[in-house]
């Protein structure tokens, strides 16, 4: 019967010793409370939680990544929008994050779900296509701002998909199209507008050597003769040209 006793003593100092020893990872921290209240964080290694006395809880310090759902978007310009994110946050107090809030985990996701729609929605969409990084900053700030009072730092946001319908893509496509036919003929009208000066340039420059015109004309003529071409052009002062269109018209 003793050694029957002294069985069950050994097998109690086991299980007691088993339950107070407890050794924590280099990236976790145990939050310890005594009779209910909190007492210290310890970690990590081996330490020792008294039984009935004592309980802990178990947090981890690494790097989470966070993928938010899908949420529905409707931007300033009312066009409705799917987008998600992922956001990387950890804890860094761990006597916030198990004292003040009940599952801190859930409530950075429920957080960051409402606020990626609060921010999209005062942007409109092509704020939306063009300027993520903005908008990845200005939510990991909010975010970051609401979570410290948990004892955990977002660390970066990123919007990974913004999914539009099929026929927002295609008005899309149009509004692109047009962009790129009014860049076409500004830059059309601009090339004419240039030459036009180029011209006026040039015509004033001949007008101040009368030989100048006579050798642009022979400058033309041997060009076309350097094209194997069989017309011949002679160039003809106005001045002879009028005599012969007042005769004519005398004639007449």
């Amino acid at each position: 019967m003793f050694s029957y006793f002294l069985g069950l003593l050994i097998a109690a100092v086991v299980l007691l010793v088993m339950y107070a020893v407890r050794i924590m990872r280099e990236y976790e921290r145990a939050v310890v409370f005594f009779l209910g209240r909190f007492q210290a964080v310890k970690g990590p290694g081996l330490i020792i939680i008294v039984p009935v006395i004592q309980t802990m809880e178990r947090v981890d310090l690494r790097v989470v990544v966070m993928d938010v759902p899908t949420q529905d978007v409707i931007s300033r310009d009312n066009v409705s929008v799917k987008v998600n994110a992922v956001v990387y946050y950890r804890v860094v107090d761990p006597e916030r994050a198990i004292i003040n809030v009940e599952n801190f985990h859930e409530a950075v996701s429920q957080l960051s779900q409402t606020t990626l729609r609060s921010v999209l929605g005062k942007h409109e969409l092509d704020e939306m296509l063009s300027e993520r990084d903005k908008l990845n900053v200005d939510i990991q700030k909010i975010l970051d701002e609401q979570t410290d009072i948990w004892g955990v730092k977002v660390t970066n946001v990123e919007i990974k998909h913004i999914d539009l319908d099929e026929s927002m893509i295609r008005a899309i496509a149009r509004q692109a199209e047009a962009e790129r036919m009014r860049r076409s003929k500004v830059i059309h009208a601009e090339g004419e507008y240039q030459a036009a000066q180029k011209l006026t340039l040039a015509a004033e420059q001949l007008a101040k050597s009368p030989n100048a015109i006579t050798l642009r004309y022979m400058q033309t003529l041997i060009d076309i003769a350097g094209e194997q071409n069989s017309t011949i052009v002679f160039p003809l002062p106005l001045d002879l040209v009028q005599p012969l269109v007042k005769l004519a018209e005398k004639n007449s």
